[in-house]
């Protein structure tokens, strides 16, 4: 038996078969599908955040198609085509997660956590619809000090995720925000 590659997902058919996909394979079938009502760059990231969200959060290995379109489809149920037009005053923060790794130093990860955490708090403080955290690669590859993607960046990358996602969780009372984190 050959082993699964770790960026694949099986994705299990009606008729018993299972083929393994990319997150990108599997968004360009879903851009096919929905193109028209929604911007071709929104569903790539809609289905690699599904993707994501299976593999990782849930630590799956295979996923039947009903599954993963069922998600799908609430992801993109939740953005109304109202709702992607956010109002430039208090309703979006945005930060660069490069321009913070910098201010903290090359390999000093644990200034930039705290920093980044600061951040987040500072934006929660205006009362936003949205926060979003721009430049997560350089920001990886800056703490980690690679010129190119490796294992420790995959690593550090789904740590900053998940730390924004707990600094939000404890900060929920404050505020009620979604949260977007962009390469």
């Amino acid at each position: 038996m050959i082993a699964l590659a770790q960026s694949c997902l099986l994705f299990r058919l009606e008729n018993g078969e299972s083929l393994p996909f990319t997150a990108d394979m599997i968004a360009v079938e879903m851009i096919d599908d929905h193109g028209s009502r929604f911007d071709r760059e929104f569903v790539l990231h809609a289905a690699k955040a599904v993707f994501h969200y299976f593999q990782w959060d849930l630590a799956r290995e295979s996923v039947t198609v009903p599954e993963f379109a069922n998600a799908l489809e609430k992801v993109l149920h939740g953005f109304s085509p109202a709702a992607s037009v956010i109002a430039p005053t208090r309703a979006l923060q945005e930060s660069d997660l490069r321009q913070l790794a910098v201010e903290s130093g090359k390999g000093c990860e644990l200034f930039f956590f705290a920093r980044l955490r600061r951040e987040l708090q500072l934006q929660l403080e205006r009362t936003p619809e949205l926060v979003r955290f721009t430049g997560l690669r350089g920001c990886v590859k800056q703490l980690v000090g690679a010129r190119r993607w490796d294992l420790r960046c995959r690593k550090l990358q789904a740590q900053i995720v998940t730390f924004l996602r707990e600094c939000l969780s404890a900060e929920r009372q404050i505020s009620k925000c979604a949260l977007m984190i962009k390469g």
